[in-house]
Parts: C-alpha cells; structure tokens; sequence
C-alpha cells in the first residue's frame, strides 16, 4: 500500500475545490488548476481534506499511480495557497534583463538580444537588471521557465557566470596550468 497515497491533504479555507467524476478543479487568488485522474484512482472531498484512494489494492500500476496524483494534487493546492517563487542571478559582465511587455529582454554577452516570451501560467518581475524572480501557481512550470532561461547561459563551472537559479551550487573546477 502507498504510505504517500493514503495521507490525506488539507485544503486552506481560501482555496475553493470541486470535484466531477475524476476532474479536480481548485481555485484562489493566486490561479486555478484542474487535475484528471486515471481511471481506477478515486478522490473524496470532506471536512476540508481530500483523501484518494485506489479500485484495486494488488494492481501495482494504480498503487504507483496513488501517491503520484496525491502529490500532484498536494502540489497544486500548496501553489495556490502561496505561489512557489524562486529567483535567478544573471551573473557576468554586462548580462541583464527587462521586461518589455508580455517579453523577457536578456542580454548575455551575446551580439544579439534574447526576447524570451514569458507563459500566461507564470509571472516573471526584475527586481534588478541583474535580478529575476519567477513565481507561479505550478511548481513543475516555475522550474520548467527557469530551466528554459538557463538554457541561454548555463552555469558555467570556471569563471561562475551564467544564469545562476538562488540557492544553487555551482562547482567550481581549476583551470589550466602552464
């Protein structure tokens, strides 16, 4: 049996769920959500909790699949209590940022400037021309938008420059000697 699976989830009194069949749909300030869930897992909404629960205790495909949606599902909720936030330093000479409408303008060191187009499911803000924070409902999306900007200047292990996500460590290697 899934240990994960059979804890319930609490739902915070400002998040609003409703269930249909096996669609989860959740609201708040913060954003919206909905859920599908396979055939075979199913969720029980009371007294503020949500519990899932599987058909068939011996498939193993559905007792995998119990803790994921749980987690899943815990996941969204927690997003839409207080949205994850997390932020990038873009460190190098010259390597900034700014926003320009609905676009992410970086300039890494390259000749060219990078127009990233920022998704209407994530919220990105400059604090500092070296500074960005992404933030979003969805903590897969958040590191996905954040794993896509490093895509541009990845950490890099000799001089330390790139885009640098905040708490990451970045190994520094020796360079070469005479």
């Amino acid at each position: 049996m899934s240990r994960v699976g059979r804890s319930c989830i609490a739902v915070p009194e400002n998040v609003q769920v409703s269930l249909n069949g096996q669609l989860i749909e959740g609201k708040s300030v913060h954003g919206s959500f909905s859920l599908t869930l396979p055939e075979g897992v199913f969720v029980a909404y009371a007294e503020a909790h949500l519990s899932l629960s599987i058909s068939c205790a011996q498939d193993n495909r559905l007792r995998a699949l119990w803790g994921t949606m749980r987690s899943l599902l815990a996941g969204y909720i927690a997003g839409l209590e207080n949205p994850f936030v997390c932020k990038i330093d873009l460190i190098g000479v010259g390597y900034k940022a700014s926003l320009q409408g609905q676009n992410l303008v970086l300039n890494l060191g390259y000749s060219h400037e990078i127009v990233f187009p920022i998704p209407h499911d994530v919220k990105i803000v400059c604090e500092k021309p070296t500074t960005i924070v992404v933030s979003g409902t969805n903590k897969q999306r958040v590191g996905q938008v954040i794993r896509q900007l490093q895509t541009y200047r990845p950490p890099e292990p000799y001089k330390g420059k790139g885009l640098i996500r905040s708490g990451q460590y970045v190994l520094r290697k020796e360079g070469k000697k005479k």
